[in-house]
């Protein structure tokens, strides 16, 4: 049952289109929306890349005007990287788009199910957060 969840929401978000971003780089836009400033080799060290390999890919992400390179205050040898104001539309417009195609599924579901539904993601999203040491519980949950 979970593969088929997952199958079915990669088609629901592949409607959604992540053009003109490749897999790898929305990775990237992720990792830097959530951790703005890091510099290549911690990213690489995420990605479980090389820095060289990381860095061509932050070279296209900087050419599309998603990715900015922002030399190091403290040290002119680093460069921190940070998500644009372009690179944040682009993420906000996805989870738009992702949101509708979800929505529409989700409309056509009987009300108790959507209910269950919910109260099950809410205890997933607890659970998987414990799992990656996150351990603040998401708002209104136990």
């Amino acid at each position: 049952m979970t593969l088929t969840a997952v199958e079915l929401l990669e088609v629901l978000w592949g409607r959604a289109s992540t053009a003109p971003a490749s897999p790898s780089q929305m990775r990237v836009l992720l990792m830097l929306e959530h951790q703005d400033g890091i510099n290549l080799r911690t990213l690489a060290d995420s990605l479980a890349s090389t820095p060289p390999s990381t860095s061509r890919l932050c070279d296209r992400l900087v050419a599309a005007g998603f990715v900015d390179r922002v030399v190091s205050p403290a040290d002119r040898r680093e460069v921190r990287l940070h998500l644009s104001d372009r690179g944040r539309t682009f993420l906000d417009g996805l989870r738009e788009r992702r949101e509708r195609e979800l929505q529409a599924v989700l409309e056509q579901m009987p009300p108790a199910k959507r209910a269950a539904l919910l109260e099950g993601l809410e205890s997933f999203c607890d659970t998987a957060a414990v799992q990656i040491h996150d351990t603040t519980p998401r708002a209104g949950t136990a």
